[in-house]
């Protein structure tokens, strides 16, 4: 009688804890002109109202694992995470030349690249649990390199973070362009992302453009260890 007794009260004290986080996915199709796309959002049922929501631009392999991973982390804190498709019908690879021509093909013309950017940030707008006064991206080697640049072309986010994406640019940020706050983390021996770029692709092209950069330097403890302290920093100065 005892034990049934001590059950209940268990049973009871139970349904009296708040939530738990329970992340939720689900796969989405949009488009950007005749090209479907194939987008992969997170978020965490538990949190009540709006949230921000974060674009995850993939690496050169196409929309993996590893980025809807990243969607999925992003839910976990309260973020709405959108891992979006840059090349169309979801393509993936694990083939460097496969990736390389995934690659030249989105990137041969930047009005598509950018419309790519900008369909899947619509798709994120209209996602019911987003505050879309809130919204950031973040991306993976070539995604790093697409929202960095989306950054310097005056995209409404409110921040951005590139993970050793490339730095160096012909279309350097203008003045009064960029609206995010940006980080930019490249690993310290990362070949595709030599030092020489923290000042050629966010250095003193764009220091007339109201964007603050730091780049100082230190000795890297470990071959790409992600390097803090030897990788420009870019931030708005009106964020």
């Amino acid at each position: 009688m005892h034990i049934r007794v001590g059950i209940a009260l268990a049973a009871a004290a139970l349904t009296q804890l708040p939530p738990r986080a329970r992340v939720q996915t689900r796969e989405i199709e949009y488009r950007q002109g005749d090209t479907v796309l194939k987008g992969f959002v997170a978020w965490d049922d538990a949190v009540q109202g709006k949230r921000p929501g974060v674009l995850v631009v993939h690496e050169w392999w196409g929309l993996n694992d590893h980025a809807k991973n990243q969607a999925r982390r992003l839910a976990e804190p309260g973020y709405v995470g959108f891992a979006l498709d840059m090349y169309g019908n979801g393509k993936v690879t694990t083939h460097p030349q496969d990736a390389q021509g995934f690659v030249a093909e989105v990137t041969k013309d930047p009005a598509v690249l950018a419309a790519r950017f900008n369909a899947a940030l619509a798709q994120l707008k209209q996602d019911p649990h987003v505050d879309t006064t809130r919204l950031a991206a973040i991306g993976y080697c070539f995604g790093g390199g697409v929202v960095l640049g989306m950054a310097r072309a005056g995209a409404d986010l409110a921040a951005v973070v590139t993970f050793h994406g490339a730095l160096a640019t012909q279309t350097p940020a203008q003045p009064g362009k960029v609206k995010a706050r940006i980080l930019v983390l490249a690993g310290a021996a990362d070949p595709f992302v030599p030092p020489e770029q923290d000042s050629e692709g966010a250095g003193s092209r764009e220091q007339g453009a109201g964007v603050d950069h730091s780049a100082p330097r230190s000795p890297p403890p470990a071959p790409f260890r992600s390097r803090p302290n030897s990788v420009a920093i870019v931030s708005s100065t009106s964020a």
